[in-house]
């Protein structure tokens, strides 16, 4: 409780008020919430009283407690918020386990002993498989952002962690949307879960108003360097600081270019993508957290888990290939009840994306809170309907350069008589007629 008042919380969020009973209570928990809405304290305060009520760990003990979650930022920062959340406690460890960090070093940290893991599935398995830890111990596990990692492919890990867990714990599965194939997960590795849902899930959060703009390929960064030009103009106006701002790009050299262009032009921006080492991306990070960078440049690596406060505006310079991550993008701005603002750039190829953003838009306003279908199947949906519509598109193209009602043997035995014609010297008139 010192560590909760020393933190600053004093009245928890709708998520936090149902899910950690729930969680103190021993209960499985599938828990489904907007981003941006205090889940991760929701599981860190019941995970860290689980753990002080375990016999400690000692050297060469497995973890008491084991999250799991799809990137390094996210690991990061839901690391910092158990250790600021356990300050208070002595002897109690928590260790981060990423890749593109030193391996010797998590390998000692585990070996010594920690209460509680903060991993990635991969790293995370591979000390596993080297004996650098075990699960023998572990009785509470949490999955966060489920959904994203099985989109990046960490099913089979996912599985095999669950798999060989003791036969006694407790799981807490947390998701931002809930696709048919999270819904399989929690069936099979979740004992009768308490369900818990908080806001429109799958859909754009109400508190982002949403601006979609045609602009062609090669106007795209002019008109990203205007309309922020334009902001840090009003900014100096007003006498208030430059609005924090995140620039989704599609790739990382599309990503470094617009970071540039936008310091050429008097902008404090940095670039942040998986091209960068681990330490320059933190460095970014912390940065664009303290406000010495208000532009942060940034590819798909950044769309989930960031978690930084006061994010006032989202462009998508390139929009993503799926509805799904277009919520997680914009989900960045508009947290904790702020107001936030996302421009996306489209260009004719966009189209089908921007119809169903539109028609979510809609849906939302109109108070239905299923706007989106997530996940793989509904993906494989969304490639059909685009499959379908190509094809559309292109039968269409071949009727309209065809003629409204000639064929092919027409036009051809056309063309044979007009030059048998040409050839008696009536070419004219019969090009006429």
């Amino acid at each position: 409780m010192k560590d909760i008042e020393f933190h600053e919380y004093t009245r928890p969020t709708s998520i936090q008020a149902q899910a950690m009973p729930v969680a103190l209570s021993g209960r499985d928990l599938l828990g489904c919430a907007e981003t941006g809405s205090g889940k991760t304290a929701a599981f860190t305060i019941p995970m860290i009283q689980h753990c002080v009520a375990q016999t400690p760990v000692g050297r060469g003990d497995g973890p008491l407690a084991l999250v799991l979650a799809p990137t390094r930022e996210l690991a990061q920062q839901i690391e910092k918020e158990v250790k600021a959340l356990s300050r208070s406690l002595d002897s109690f460890k928590t260790a981060i386990v990423v890749g593109g960090t030193n391996i010797a070093e998590q390998r000692s940290e585990l070996r010594g002993g920690v209460s509680i893991v903060v991993a990635t599935p991969g790293r995370f398995l591979d000390h596993l498989q080297q004996g650098n830890t075990s699960l023998s111990r572990v009785s509470f596990v949490i999955l966060d952002e489920a959904d994203r990692m099985l989109d990046m492919g960490f099913e089979p890990q996912i599985r095999e962690v669950m798999q060989n867990l003791p036969d006694k714990h407790q799981t807490l599965l947390f998701s931002a949307t809930m696709p048919v194939e999270i819904e399989a997960l929690a069936q099979e590795y979740l004992t009768d879960p308490v369900q818990v849902k908080v806001g429109k899930v799958s859909s754009p959060t109400a508190n982002v108003i949403q601006i979609l703009e045609k602009v062609s390929e090669n106007e795209k960064v002019d008109r990203l360097l205007a309309l922020l030009v334009e902001e840090a103009f009003l900014a100096e106006k007003s006498c208030h600081p430059f609005p924090l701002t995140i620039v989704f790009v599609e790739r990382k050299t599309r990503c470094d270019e617009v970071s540039e262009a936008l310091v050429a032009e008097g902008l404090h921006a940095v670039a942040l993508h998986g091209g960068r080492s681990q330490s320059d991306r933190e460095s970014a990070l912390r940065d664009f957290r303290n406000g010495s960078t208000n532009i942060l440049v940034a590819t798909d690596v950044a769309s989930r888990g960031l978690d930084v406060m006061g994010v006032a505006h989202v462009v998508n310079l390139d929009l993503p290939k799926t509805v799904e991550d277009y919520v997680h993008r914009i989900g960045r701005t508009g947290r904790g009840g702020s107001m936030g603002q996302a421009t996306s750039f489209y260009t004719d190829r966009d189209m089908l994306l921007v119809a169903q953003i539109k028609k979510a838009i809609v849906d939302a306003e109109s108070g239905n809170a299923v706007a989106f279908a997530t996940g793989k199947v509904a993906r494989r949906k969304e490639r059909e309907a685009a499959a379908a519509q190509k094809g559309a598109t292109v039968a269409t193209s071949k009727l309209s350069m065809m003629g409204p009602s000639v064929n092919i043997e027409d036009k051809y035995r056309f063309m044979i008589a007009a030059s048998n014609m040409k050839r008696e010297g009536a070419a004219d008139s019969a090009w006429d007629d």
